[in-house]
């Protein structure tokens, strides 16, 4: 498997599902980087309290922090993955084509329809995909206003590893 198609089919989708992505990460950050920050963990205050009266022995310390900070560092990670996706969900509703170009310049051409959001096709080893493709960053590449009338054969660009990664190819008619 190419590491770079897991990658490109890792940031498909907060790039796929642009709008709901915004909203998500838009909403979540702002807890993620609360929760990252030093006082957020539980029983900080008291065991403030505790160490300030000397009653918390040294090795109970240690290991509150070393939980504290574990815990803030995992929160962090999340928060910065969020902003990531956030980035990534407004950048596609912008018309930016952040993997598409990728997808329909690396991907294995197939045959599918189109009935309404959703995307229908086969690949090569036979395994049918129904896959939504968003009205608001829609799976269409190069022009991604094309009209695609529904039920009609058109070509899909699929990275073979990850057939959820795909394109509809507007640049082409069916084979």
């Amino acid at each position: 498997m190419n590491i770079l198609d897991t990658l490109i089919w890792l940031i498909n989708f907060p790039a796929a599902h642009g709008y709901a992505m915004v909203f998500i990460a838009g909403f979540s950050i702002l807890g993620l980087f609360a929760m990252s920050a030093s006082g957020s963990a539980p029983g900080v205050s008291i065991r403030r309290v505790r160490e300030r009266e000397g009653l918390l022995h040294g090795e109970a310390a240690t290991r509150g922090q070393a939980v504290g900070t574990a815990r803030r560092i995992v929160f962090r990670i999340l928060a910065f993955v969020m902003l990531a996706n956030l980035v990534i969900g407004i950048v596609s509703l912008t018309g930016v084509p952040i993997t598409r170009a990728y997808i329909h310049e690396h991907g294995q051409p197939t045959t599918g329809t189109v009935d309404g959001d959703w995307v229908t096709f086969t690949t090569s080893s036979g395994v049918e995909y129904t896959i939504e493709s968003n009205f608001f960053t829609p799976a269409v590449y190069p022009d991604r206003d094309a009209y695609l009338p529904s039920g009609e054969p058109v070509v899909i660009r699929y990275l073979p590893g990850h057939p959820q990664a795909f394109v509809i190819d507007s640049s082409r008619g069916p084979r």
